[in-house]
């Protein structure tokens, strides 16, 4: 999208009502913030480039808003897609970069002199707040998707300067006025004195951080005219937060990866962890109940794939582990090469409580493999003692429902029934049936059509 093009704007509608731009005239132009584009793999990354994907397929003009910052984008050069860059920080530990605050301006205006039919804003940074803030100020529908538990994030989100900042420059370039109720709300507490004083941002106290941000993310749920959470309890988190929200469950779509070469079997049953390894992913309660697990199964395996050495406490616990015999620390592999890693294990290992619906979870389970996880919330593709365990979020615990499903392994009509069940379960949340969700409910959005609100996830 050009910064300004007065040629191509149209006129203003009031937020949710009909676009002058009927959707059956030409593809709808959706603009897609984002905060994390990159640099590094993630489960929110591969959710809007999937969906992306998808939209670009069938005939959608495509924006992406995000941090300026290499990686993966496969579609640069599609000549359906366009992208704004904003300058960014890289943060350390994290797999993303922020955006500070520059350019905010200029961008707010460019979406005023030429909006999109909606915004779509996936997450709920920097620039989700800037799509939030665009959405206002050009009056288009606005849809926020809810991906981090930002409640279980917020002490160590209000850790980082750059984040607030980003706040404070979006506070001074909103000067035309806020038209959302939600976002006067949003103003007067980014105006309170005691924030904008003199070196405060800087130096703010974590609690008061804490509260603020979470109620930025209030006022911005709260502003949209749908919310969308990838799971039920997701929906359940966002009711918490925002309860004027309006919200619809559409799990993000995960497809089977390739099957590619075998890996060499293991001597003894293989438990599984693929994902980002850092301290709220509970790798050291996975770690410590492993512990557990060799001694009644001296044999067994537990193979980490996934960058280990990000965090130092958790890279120094890792080693530790490894020394003691049966942990194998592979790291980071490529997406599309990780279907040889769940094909090669017995049963995949889920420590996090703090996931929103964990895309690693549905690779696994189109991998057939059974589940032990420690989240009873999350059952798009978990069902407790058919394909997965539950376990309390203990060392004892886990490792008890560990060793208690490779038992049961053992025998081989579970062992069919549970694989084929996790299949199933699978196939029900694709990146298909997903997308097709989405432009549905961009439709509606765009035409001003009432959409009903749903708090579960629908297999049918």
């Amino acid at each position: 999208m050009e910064l300004s093009d007065p040629s191509r704007a149209r006129p203003r509608t009031a937020p949710g009502s009909a676009s002058p731009r009927q959707p059956g005239q030409r593809p709808l132009r959706v603009a897609l913030f984002t905060d994390n584009y990159g640099p590094a793999p993630s489960g929110l990354l591969y959710a809007v480039q999937f969906l992306e994907k998808q939209l670009l397929d069938d005939g959608y003009q495509v924006q992406v808003v995000a941090p300026a910052t290499p990686g993966p984008n496969p579609y640069k050069n599609h000549p359906l897609r366009s992208e704004l860059r904003l300058p960014s920080i890289k943060l350390p530990g994290l797999p993303m970069a922020v955006a500070g605050g520059r350019g905010f301006e200029r961008a707010l205006d460019a979406f005023e002199a030429d909006p999109p039919d909606l915004i779509h804003v996936q997450g709920l940074g920097p620039i989700g707040l800037l799509g939030v803030w665009a959405a206002d100020r050009a009056e288009c529908p606005l849809m926020v998707t809810w991906h981090t538990d930002f409640e279980a994030y917020a002490d160590h989100y209000a850790m980082l300067t750059p984040f607030l900042d980003a706040f404070y420059q979006l506070l001074k370039v909103s000067t035309k006025g806020m038209k959302r109720p939600q976002m006067q709300d949003m103003r007067r507490w980014l105006s309170d004195g005691r924030l904008v004083a003199s070196g405060l941002l800087r130096r703010r106290p974590t609690s008061l951080s804490r509260r603020n941000l979470l109620d930025a993310a209030r006022g911005m749920l709260e502003a949209a005219e749908l919310v969308t959470t990838p799971s039920d309890k997701t929906a359940v988190r966002v009711r918490e937060l925002a309860p004027r929200s309006h919200i619809r469950v559409v799990p993000n779509g995960v497809d089977a990866l390739p099957s590619g070469r075998p890996l060499p079997a293991a001597s003894g049953p293989r438990i599984l962890y693929v994902g980002r390894i850092a301290p709220e992913k509970n790798i050291a309660l996975l770690v410590d109940a492993f512990a557990w697990v060799r001694e009644d199964i001296p044999d067994a395996e537990l193979m980490f794939v996934g960058d280990w050495r990000v965090s130092s406490s958790v890279a120094q616990k890792l080693r530790a582990a490894r020394r003691r015999g049966g942990v194998t620390l592979v790291g980071q592999i490529p997406r599309q090469q990780l279907g040889p890693y769940y094909a090669s294990a017995d049963v995949f290992a889920f420590p996090s409580t703090s996931d929103t619906q964990a895309l690693v979870l549905h690779e696994a389970a189109h991998a057939g493999l059974p589940i032990v996880s420690v989240d009873d919330e999350l059952r798009l593709v978990v069902d407790p003692d058919v394909n997965a365990l539950i376990a309390r979020p203990t060392p004892e615990s886990l490792a008890r429902q560990l060793v208690t499903m490779l038992r049961r392994l053992q025998d081989p009509e579970f062992a069919q029934r549970a694989r084929a069940r996790s299949r199933e379960m699978a196939s029900w949340w694709t990146i298909q049936r997903q997308s097709e969700a989405m432009m549905d409910l961009y439709r509606d959005l765009a035409a001003g059509t009432p959409i009903p609100e749903s708090m579960h996830a629908d297999p049918s």
